[in-house]
Protein backbone atom coordinates (compact mmCIF):
# COMPACT_ATOMS: atom_id res chain seq x y z
CA UNK A 1 0.00 0.00 0.00
CA UNK A 2 1.45 3.14 -1.31
CA UNK A 3 2.47 4.97 2.45
CA UNK A 4 1.98 8.49 0.53
CA UNK A 5 -1.86 7.67 0.18
CA UNK A 6 -2.92 9.88 3.14
CA UNK A 7 -6.59 8.96 4.26
CA UNK A 8 -7.26 12.31 5.68
CA UNK A 9 -5.99 13.66 2.86
CA UNK A 10 -8.47 11.44 -0.27
CA UNK A 11 -11.30 12.16 2.26
CA UNK A 12 -10.53 16.24 1.59
CA UNK A 13 -10.29 15.72 -1.90
CA UNK A 14 -13.46 13.93 -2.09
CA UNK A 15 -15.20 16.74 0.03
CA UNK A 16 -13.67 19.47 -2.43
CA UNK A 17 -15.08 17.70 -5.46
CA UNK A 18 -18.63 17.37 -4.23
CA UNK A 19 -18.50 21.41 -2.50
CA UNK A 20 -16.42 22.70 -5.30
CA UNK A 21 -16.87 20.89 -7.95
CA UNK A 22 -20.65 20.03 -7.35
CA UNK A 23 -19.39 15.88 -7.96
CA UNK A 24 -21.86 13.84 -6.32
CA UNK A 25 -20.08 11.73 -3.40
CA UNK A 26 -21.51 8.28 -4.81
CA UNK A 27 -19.17 9.26 -8.22
CA UNK A 28 -16.30 10.75 -6.32
CA UNK A 29 -15.44 8.11 -3.48
CA UNK A 30 -15.74 4.65 -5.57
CA UNK A 31 -12.41 5.33 -7.35
CA UNK A 32 -10.65 6.76 -4.22
CA UNK A 33 -11.91 3.19 -1.82
CA UNK A 34 -10.01 1.64 -4.73
CA UNK A 35 -6.53 3.03 -3.52
CA UNK A 36 -6.61 2.57 0.10
CA UNK A 37 -7.12 -0.94 1.83
CA UNK A 38 -10.02 -3.24 2.87
CA UNK A 39 -9.94 -2.02 6.65
CA UNK A 40 -9.57 1.64 5.66
CA UNK A 41 -12.29 1.77 3.05
CA UNK A 42 -14.96 1.89 5.73
CA UNK A 43 -13.14 4.87 7.39
CA UNK A 44 -12.74 7.08 4.45
CA UNK A 45 -16.41 6.66 3.76
CA UNK A 46 -17.33 7.40 7.27
CA UNK A 47 -14.86 10.96 6.78
CA UNK A 48 -17.01 12.04 4.02
CA UNK A 49 -20.24 11.13 4.79
CA UNK A 50 -19.37 12.79 7.93
CA UNK A 51 -17.82 16.15 7.14
CA UNK A 52 -20.50 16.39 4.06
CA UNK A 53 -23.53 15.48 6.80
CA UNK A 54 -21.73 18.49 9.08
CA UNK A 55 -20.77 20.87 6.88
CA UNK A 56 -22.09 23.77 7.92
CA UNK A 57 -20.69 22.94 11.27
CA UNK A 58 -16.95 22.66 9.76
CA UNK A 59 -17.45 25.88 7.79
CA UNK A 60 -18.58 27.87 11.18
CA UNK A 61 -15.35 26.45 13.35
CA UNK A 62 -13.08 27.26 10.37
CA UNK A 63 -14.45 30.76 9.95
CA UNK A 64 -14.20 31.45 14.14
CA UNK A 65 -10.99 29.91 13.83
CA UNK A 66 -9.31 31.45 10.66
CA UNK A 67 -8.53 34.80 9.85
CA UNK A 68 -8.30 34.52 6.31
CA UNK A 69 -10.07 31.67 4.44
CA UNK A 70 -7.79 29.39 1.91
CA UNK A 71 -7.83 30.07 -1.90
CA UNK A 72 -7.20 28.64 -4.91
CA UNK A 73 -4.36 25.77 -4.72
CA UNK A 74 -4.32 25.62 -0.91
CA UNK A 75 -8.20 25.45 -0.89
CA UNK A 76 -7.71 21.33 -0.46
CA UNK A 77 -6.02 22.08 3.14
CA UNK A 78 -9.39 23.77 3.97
CA UNK A 79 -11.26 20.66 3.85
CA UNK A 80 -8.36 18.51 5.34
CA UNK A 81 -9.01 21.39 8.45
CA UNK A 82 -12.51 20.07 8.59
CA UNK A 83 -11.95 16.14 8.15
CA UNK A 84 -9.52 16.72 11.59
CA UNK A 85 -12.37 18.66 13.21
CA UNK A 86 -14.66 15.79 12.19
CA UNK A 87 -12.62 13.20 13.83
CA UNK A 88 -11.85 15.34 17.04
CA UNK A 89 -15.57 16.11 17.24
CA UNK A 90 -17.69 12.99 16.01
CA UNK A 91 -15.58 9.34 16.08
CA UNK A 92 -14.11 7.38 19.04
CA UNK A 93 -10.66 8.03 17.05
CA UNK A 94 -8.07 9.25 19.61
CA UNK A 95 -7.34 12.97 19.40
CA UNK A 96 -3.44 12.35 18.95
CA UNK A 97 -4.32 10.27 16.15
CA UNK A 98 -6.49 12.04 14.38
CA UNK A 99 -4.16 15.22 14.71
CA UNK A 100 -1.10 13.21 13.90
CA UNK A 101 -2.32 11.85 10.84
CA UNK A 102 -4.49 15.13 10.04
CA UNK A 103 -1.67 17.02 9.72
CA UNK A 104 0.41 14.22 7.68
CA UNK A 105 -1.71 14.58 5.00
CA UNK A 106 -0.74 18.24 4.25
CA UNK A 107 2.41 16.29 2.97
CA UNK A 108 0.34 14.24 0.43
CA UNK A 109 -1.51 16.74 -1.04
CA UNK A 110 2.31 18.78 -1.47
CA UNK A 111 1.55 21.46 1.16
CA UNK A 112 4.09 20.67 3.88
CA UNK A 113 4.40 24.28 4.39
CA UNK A 114 1.34 24.27 6.22
CA UNK A 115 1.50 21.66 8.62
CA UNK A 116 2.17 24.16 11.47
CA UNK A 117 -1.38 25.83 10.50
CA UNK A 118 -3.14 23.04 10.13
CA UNK A 119 -1.40 21.57 13.60
CA UNK A 120 -2.32 25.57 15.21
CA UNK A 121 -5.55 25.80 14.06
CA UNK A 122 -7.18 21.94 14.84
CA UNK A 123 -4.89 22.64 18.82
CA UNK A 124 -6.99 25.55 19.35
CA UNK A 125 -10.07 23.92 18.78
CA UNK A 126 -9.31 22.00 21.17
CA UNK A 127 -8.12 24.58 23.59
CA UNK A 128 -11.63 26.86 23.12
CA UNK A 129 -13.83 23.68 22.30
CA UNK A 130 -16.78 24.02 25.18
CA UNK A 131 -16.89 27.80 24.34
CA UNK A 132 -17.42 27.28 20.52
CA UNK A 133 -19.66 24.96 20.50
CA UNK A 134 -22.39 26.76 23.10
CA UNK A 135 -21.61 29.05 20.39
CA UNK A 136 -22.45 27.16 17.87
CA UNK A 137 -25.55 25.83 19.45
CA UNK A 138 -27.12 29.28 19.27
CA UNK A 139 -26.11 30.02 15.74
CA UNK A 140 -28.54 29.05 12.67
CA UNK A 141 -25.75 26.97 11.04
CA UNK A 142 -26.90 24.66 13.89
CA UNK A 143 -29.14 22.82 12.00
CA UNK A 144 -26.66 21.40 9.32
CA UNK A 145 -28.62 22.83 6.27
CA UNK A 146 -28.40 25.50 3.61
CA UNK A 147 -30.95 28.47 4.19
CA UNK A 148 -33.15 28.17 1.34
CA UNK A 149 -33.59 24.37 1.74
CA UNK A 150 -34.38 25.60 5.53
CA UNK A 151 -36.70 28.19 4.42
CA UNK A 152 -38.58 25.45 1.75
CA UNK A 153 -38.86 22.93 4.89
CA UNK A 154 -40.54 25.29 7.14
CA UNK A 155 -42.96 26.87 4.86
CA UNK A 156 -43.87 23.32 3.62
CA UNK A 157 -44.13 21.84 7.17
CA UNK A 158 -44.28 24.38 9.65
CA UNK A 159 -45.47 21.93 12.58
CA UNK A 160 -42.77 19.11 11.37
CA UNK A 161 -39.54 20.62 9.61
CA UNK A 162 -37.36 20.67 13.33
CA UNK A 163 -38.49 16.90 12.85
CA UNK A 164 -37.41 16.34 9.23
CA UNK A 165 -34.27 18.34 9.64
CA UNK A 166 -33.05 16.48 12.80
CA UNK A 167 -33.87 12.76 10.81
CA UNK A 168 -31.66 14.17 7.99
CA UNK A 169 -29.21 14.83 9.94
CA UNK A 170 -28.73 11.06 11.40
CA UNK A 171 -27.21 7.90 9.95
CA UNK A 172 -30.04 6.30 8.39
CA UNK A 173 -31.27 2.98 9.31
CA UNK A 174 -31.20 -0.22 6.81
CA UNK A 175 -33.69 -1.51 5.65
CA UNK A 176 -34.39 -4.95 3.53
CA UNK A 177 -37.01 -6.40 1.48
CA UNK A 178 -37.57 -10.07 1.29
CA UNK A 179 -38.00 -12.17 -1.70
CA UNK A 180 -41.31 -13.10 -1.31
CA UNK A 181 -40.96 -15.82 -4.16
CA UNK A 182 -37.96 -17.83 -1.68
CA UNK A 183 -39.70 -16.95 2.10
CA UNK A 184 -42.14 -15.39 3.95
CA UNK A 185 -40.81 -12.45 5.24
CA UNK A 186 -41.52 -14.01 9.32
CA UNK A 187 -39.30 -17.29 7.61
CA UNK A 188 -36.58 -15.27 6.85
CA UNK A 189 -36.45 -13.18 10.08
CA UNK A 190 -36.29 -16.45 11.54
CA UNK A 191 -33.00 -17.27 9.39
CA UNK A 192 -32.14 -13.86 10.56
CA UNK A 193 -32.44 -14.94 14.25
CA UNK A 194 -30.41 -17.91 14.18
CA UNK A 195 -27.70 -16.63 12.37
CA UNK A 196 -27.51 -13.78 15.99
CA UNK A 197 -29.25 -10.45 14.10
CA UNK A 198 -32.29 -8.84 15.11
CA UNK A 199 -34.56 -7.52 12.54
CA UNK A 200 -38.12 -5.49 13.05
CA UNK A 201 -41.34 -5.22 10.73
CA UNK A 202 -42.97 -2.27 9.04
CA UNK A 203 -46.55 -1.72 9.48
CA UNK A 204 -47.36 -0.75 5.86
CA UNK A 205 -44.73 -3.00 3.63
CA UNK A 206 -45.25 -6.76 3.64
CA UNK A 207 -41.74 -7.35 2.81
CA UNK A 208 -39.55 -4.90 4.57
CA UNK A 209 -37.06 -5.71 7.45
CA UNK A 210 -34.68 -3.06 9.48
CA UNK A 211 -31.75 -4.38 10.90
CA UNK A 212 -31.49 -3.19 14.56
CA UNK A 213 -27.81 -2.08 13.16
CA UNK A 214 -26.48 -2.39 9.81
CA UNK A 215 -24.77 -5.48 8.85
CA UNK A 216 -22.02 -6.04 5.78
CA UNK A 217 -24.49 -7.77 2.78
CA UNK A 218 -22.83 -11.26 3.10
CA UNK A 219 -23.54 -11.28 6.06
CA UNK A 220 -26.73 -11.76 5.49
CA UNK A 221 -28.80 -15.29 4.98
CA UNK A 222 -28.89 -15.87 1.52
CA UNK A 223 -27.70 -12.88 0.65
CA UNK A 224 -26.16 -14.35 -2.90
CA UNK A 225 -28.83 -16.67 -3.52
CA UNK A 226 -31.30 -13.43 -3.78
CA UNK A 227 -33.16 -13.81 -0.80
CA UNK A 228 -33.16 -10.50 0.13
CA UNK A 229 -32.05 -7.43 -1.11
CA UNK A 230 -31.06 -3.90 0.37
CA UNK A 231 -33.84 -0.88 -0.18
CA UNK A 232 -35.25 1.08 2.22
CA UNK A 233 -38.59 0.90 3.50
CA UNK A 234 -40.33 3.54 1.96
CA UNK A 235 -39.11 2.69 -1.84
CA UNK A 236 -40.71 -0.73 -1.58
CA UNK A 237 -44.40 1.38 -0.79
CA UNK A 238 -44.03 2.24 -4.71
CA UNK A 239 -45.14 -1.62 -5.44
CA UNK A 240 -47.75 -2.12 -2.27
CA UNK A 241 -49.44 1.11 -4.51
CA UNK A 242 -48.71 -0.92 -7.69
CA UNK A 243 -50.62 -4.21 -7.19
CA UNK A 244 -48.48 -5.97 -10.12
CA UNK A 245 -49.97 -8.90 -11.64
CA UNK A 246 -49.10 -11.84 -13.29
CA UNK A 247 -49.33 -11.60 -17.13
CA UNK A 248 -49.54 -7.67 -17.22
CA UNK A 249 -47.41 -5.53 -19.37
CA UNK A 250 -45.58 -3.00 -16.93
CA UNK A 251 -43.25 -0.18 -17.38
CA UNK A 252 -41.07 0.86 -14.45
CA UNK A 253 -39.95 4.66 -16.08
CA UNK A 254 -36.95 6.04 -14.30
CA UNK A 255 -35.98 2.09 -13.34
CA UNK A 256 -32.09 2.60 -12.62
CA UNK A 257 -30.39 1.11 -10.28
CA UNK A 258 -33.17 -1.56 -10.67
CA UNK A 259 -34.61 -1.81 -6.89
CA UNK A 260 -38.02 -1.35 -8.12
CA UNK A 261 -38.13 -3.43 -10.91
CA UNK A 262 -36.68 -6.54 -9.26
CA UNK A 263 -39.63 -5.94 -6.12
CA UNK A 264 -42.41 -5.80 -9.29
CA UNK A 265 -41.28 -9.25 -10.51
CA UNK A 266 -40.88 -10.90 -6.88
CA UNK A 267 -44.27 -9.64 -6.57
CA UNK A 268 -45.78 -10.75 -9.76
CA UNK A 269 -43.28 -13.19 -11.63
CA UNK A 270 -44.83 -13.54 -14.65
CA UNK A 271 -45.49 -9.65 -15.73
CA UNK A 272 -43.82 -8.47 -18.63
CA UNK A 273 -41.43 -5.68 -17.55
CA UNK A 274 -40.00 -3.12 -19.27
CA UNK A 275 -37.44 -1.22 -17.35
CA UNK A 276 -36.49 2.63 -18.54
CA UNK A 277 -34.01 5.28 -17.65
CA UNK A 278 -32.35 7.93 -19.64
CA UNK A 279 -28.95 7.31 -17.74
CA UNK A 280 -26.55 4.33 -19.59
CA UNK A 281 -24.15 4.07 -17.07
CA UNK A 282 -26.87 3.28 -14.38
CA UNK A 283 -28.63 0.87 -16.45
CA UNK A 284 -26.00 -1.51 -15.47
CA UNK A 285 -26.48 -1.69 -12.16
CA UNK A 286 -30.40 -2.71 -13.50
CA UNK A 287 -28.66 -5.63 -15.20
CA UNK A 288 -26.79 -6.49 -12.04
CA UNK A 289 -29.70 -6.55 -9.23
CA UNK A 290 -31.27 -8.58 -12.44
CA UNK A 291 -28.61 -11.13 -12.63
CA UNK A 292 -28.37 -11.74 -9.06
CA UNK A 293 -32.33 -12.11 -8.34
CA UNK A 294 -31.90 -14.48 -11.83
CA UNK A 295 -35.02 -11.91 -13.14
CA UNK A 296 -35.86 -11.47 -16.65
CA UNK A 297 -36.82 -7.63 -17.62
CA UNK A 298 -36.70 -6.14 -20.81
CA UNK A 299 -34.53 -3.19 -19.76
CA UNK A 300 -34.13 0.14 -22.53
CA UNK A 301 -32.24 3.74 -22.59
CA UNK A 302 -35.03 6.62 -23.07
CA UNK A 303 -35.82 10.03 -22.05
CA UNK A 304 -39.57 9.57 -20.51
CA UNK A 305 -40.09 12.94 -22.28
CA UNK A 306 -39.88 10.97 -25.53
CA UNK A 307 -42.11 7.33 -24.94
CA UNK A 308 -42.54 7.21 -29.15
CA UNK A 309 -38.91 6.42 -29.47
CA UNK A 310 -38.61 3.90 -26.86
CA UNK A 311 -42.02 1.70 -26.94
CA UNK A 312 -43.69 2.99 -29.99
CA UNK A 313 -47.40 3.07 -29.50
CA UNK A 314 -47.39 0.12 -26.88
CA UNK A 315 -49.84 0.67 -23.63
CA UNK A 316 -49.49 -0.87 -20.30
CA UNK A 317 -51.77 -2.20 -18.13
CA UNK A 318 -49.41 -0.21 -15.04
CA UNK A 319 -46.38 1.97 -14.77
CA UNK A 320 -44.54 3.01 -11.96
CA UNK A 321 -43.20 6.68 -12.47
CA UNK A 322 -40.46 7.29 -9.70
CA UNK A 323 -39.84 10.66 -11.07
CA UNK A 324 -36.43 12.28 -10.96
CA UNK A 325 -36.54 15.00 -7.92
CA UNK A 326 -34.92 16.84 -5.55
CA UNK A 327 -33.62 13.89 -3.43
CA UNK A 328 -34.73 16.02 -0.33
CA UNK A 329 -36.64 12.63 1.41
CA UNK A 330 -33.08 11.44 1.20
CA UNK A 331 -30.61 13.61 2.61
CA UNK A 332 -29.55 11.12 5.06
CA UNK A 333 -28.23 8.09 2.79
CA UNK A 334 -26.98 11.51 0.24
CA UNK A 335 -25.95 14.14 3.14
CA UNK A 336 -24.34 15.87 -0.59
CA UNK A 337 -27.86 16.45 -1.61
CA UNK A 338 -27.80 19.53 0.70
CA UNK A 339 -24.83 21.19 -1.14
CA UNK A 340 -25.37 19.92 -4.81
CA UNK A 341 -29.17 20.83 -4.90
CA UNK A 342 -29.80 24.82 -5.52
CA UNK A 343 -32.91 26.36 -4.66
CA UNK A 344 -33.75 27.21 -8.74
CA UNK A 345 -33.39 23.82 -9.24
CA UNK A 346 -37.01 22.91 -7.77
CA UNK A 347 -38.90 24.66 -10.16
CA UNK A 348 -37.11 23.03 -13.38
CA UNK A 349 -37.92 19.49 -11.45
CA UNK A 350 -41.48 20.33 -11.29
CA UNK A 351 -41.75 21.57 -14.96
CA UNK A 352 -39.40 17.93 -15.82
CA UNK A 353 -41.92 15.90 -13.78
CA UNK A 354 -45.10 17.31 -15.28
CA UNK A 355 -43.57 17.01 -18.96
CA UNK A 356 -42.89 13.21 -18.20
CA UNK A 357 -46.32 12.17 -16.85
CA UNK A 358 -47.90 14.48 -19.94
CA UNK A 359 -46.22 11.84 -21.94
CA UNK A 360 -46.90 9.01 -20.59
CA UNK A 361 -50.27 8.94 -20.15
CA UNK A 362 -51.35 8.50 -23.27
CA UNK A 363 -49.48 4.94 -22.74
CA UNK A 364 -51.17 3.52 -20.15
CA UNK A 365 -54.22 1.27 -20.74
CA UNK A 366 -58.31 2.62 -20.02
CA UNK A 367 -58.54 0.95 -16.65
CA UNK A 368 -54.92 1.20 -16.02
CA UNK A 369 -53.08 2.51 -12.71
CA UNK A 370 -50.29 4.71 -12.86
CA UNK A 371 -48.43 5.30 -9.72
CA UNK A 372 -46.02 8.85 -9.16
CA UNK A 373 -43.32 8.70 -6.87
CA UNK A 374 -40.53 10.67 -5.70
CA UNK A 375 -37.62 10.60 -2.51
CA UNK A 376 -38.89 14.43 -2.48
CA UNK A 377 -40.65 16.18 0.53
CA UNK A 378 -41.32 19.25 -0.92
CA UNK A 379 -44.67 19.68 -2.42
CA UNK A 380 -43.78 21.90 -5.79
CA UNK A 381 -42.65 18.18 -6.92
CA UNK A 382 -45.35 16.09 -5.00
CA UNK A 383 -48.98 16.60 -4.12
CA UNK A 384 -49.41 20.62 -6.16
CA UNK A 385 -47.71 18.68 -9.01
CA UNK A 386 -50.37 15.78 -9.33
CA UNK A 387 -53.17 18.18 -8.14
CA UNK A 388 -52.06 20.33 -11.60
CA UNK A 389 -51.61 17.07 -13.28
CA UNK A 390 -55.05 15.96 -12.24
CA UNK A 391 -57.21 19.37 -12.91
CA UNK A 392 -55.67 19.34 -16.68
CA UNK A 393 -55.81 15.35 -17.46
CA UNK A 394 -60.26 14.46 -17.38
CA UNK A 395 -59.07 11.24 -18.36
CA UNK A 396 -57.35 10.51 -14.29
CA UNK A 397 -58.50 9.86 -11.17
CA UNK A 398 -56.83 9.60 -7.89
CA UNK A 399 -57.12 6.48 -6.10
CA UNK A 400 -56.15 5.45 -2.01
CA UNK A 401 -53.94 8.20 -1.74
CA UNK A 402 -55.45 11.87 -0.47
CA UNK A 403 -57.83 13.78 -1.96
CA UNK A 404 -58.21 15.76 -4.67
CA UNK A 405 -57.49 18.88 -2.65
CA UNK A 406 -54.52 17.44 -1.38
CA UNK A 407 -53.37 14.38 -3.33
CA UNK A 408 -51.06 11.54 -2.57
CA UNK A 409 -49.50 10.11 0.38
CA UNK A 410 -46.16 11.50 2.16
CA UNK A 411 -43.84 10.09 4.08
CA UNK A 412 -41.50 12.02 6.35
CA UNK A 413 -38.09 10.41 7.15
CA UNK A 414 -38.03 9.28 10.73
CA UNK A 415 -35.36 7.37 12.51
CA UNK A 416 -37.26 3.64 12.83
CA UNK A 417 -39.10 4.55 9.58
CA UNK A 418 -38.54 4.91 5.95
CA UNK A 419 -37.05 7.53 3.78
CA UNK A 420 -38.95 10.59 2.84
CA UNK A 421 -41.67 9.59 -0.18
CA UNK A 422 -44.16 10.73 -1.96
CA UNK A 423 -46.70 8.37 -3.64
CA UNK A 424 -50.18 9.14 -5.92
CA UNK A 425 -52.21 6.19 -7.37
CA UNK A 426 -54.35 7.45 -10.49
CA UNK A 427 -56.44 5.62 -12.13
CA UNK A 428 -57.01 6.00 -15.98
CA UNK A 429 -61.42 5.91 -16.65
Amino acid sequence: MNKKLNLRSLAAQAVEQVVEQGQSLSNVLPPLQQKVSDKDKALLQELCFGVLRTLSQMEWLINKLMSRPMTGKQRTVHYLIMVGFYQLLHTRIPAHAALAETVEGAVAIKRPQLKGLINGVLRQFQRQEETLLAEFAASDARFLHPAWLLKRLQKAWPANWEAIVEANNQRPPMWLRVNRVHHTRDGWLALLNEAGMNGFTHPDYPDAVRLESPAPVHALPGFDEGWVTVQDASAQGCVAFLQPENGEQILDLCAAPGGKTTHILEAAPQAQVLAVDVDQQRLSRVYDNLKRLGMKATVKQGDGRDPASWCGEQQFDRILLDAPCSATGVIRRHPDIKWLRRDRDIPELAQLQAEILDAVWPHLKSGGTLVYATCSVLPEENSQQIKAFLQRTADAILCETGTPEQPGQQNLPGAEEGDGFFYAKLIKK
